[in-house]
């Protein structure tokens, strides 16, 4: 059986809400560096995130608590955090290195989305640290 191409073939694909779709295509396209798999006119959009995606929604943010978030890894934090600053991200928290060995930061895009863009710098044993492993 061919694939389905309308809908992106990673497990989990975050639905994320905006006023407008086409500021928010070009918006985070140039500030994440996301690409454009598919526009679905003025209300929906499809955005490549790696091997990932994420949908944009079109609907109203509800107030400053209505944001939403999301993690997304990335090669380098400091180059991608440079890139998204430069686009006019609101940086919440700079770059800091985890005990569980990711290295992240958080900022929030134009409409108060908070993104977590994250780089592993460690392979760490998650009971080093607290955790508790399920099927890893």
């Amino acid at each position: 059986m061919r694939p389905n191409r309308s809908i992106p073939s990673c497990t989990v694909i975050p639905i994320i809400g905006y006023p407008e779709i086409g500021p928010a295509i070009d918006w985070l396209c140039n500030a994440f560096g996301f690409t454009l798999r598919l526009r679905i006119g003025d209300h929906r959009a499809q955005l490549n995130v790696g091997d990932g995606a994420v949908i944009l929604s079109q609907r109203e943010l509800l107030g400053p608590d209505s944001f939403q978030s999301v993690v997304v890894r990335v090669e380098d934090v400091d180059l991608h955090l440079e890139r998204a600053q430069s686009h006019g991200a609101r940086v919440v928290s700079p770059p800091k290195e985890h005990m569980f060995g990711e290295r992240q930061y958080n900022v929030e895009d134009f409409a108060g989305h908070r993104w977590t863009f994250s780089q592993s710098i460690a392979d760490v044993d998650p009971e080093t640290w607290g955790g508790t492993p399920g099927q890893l």
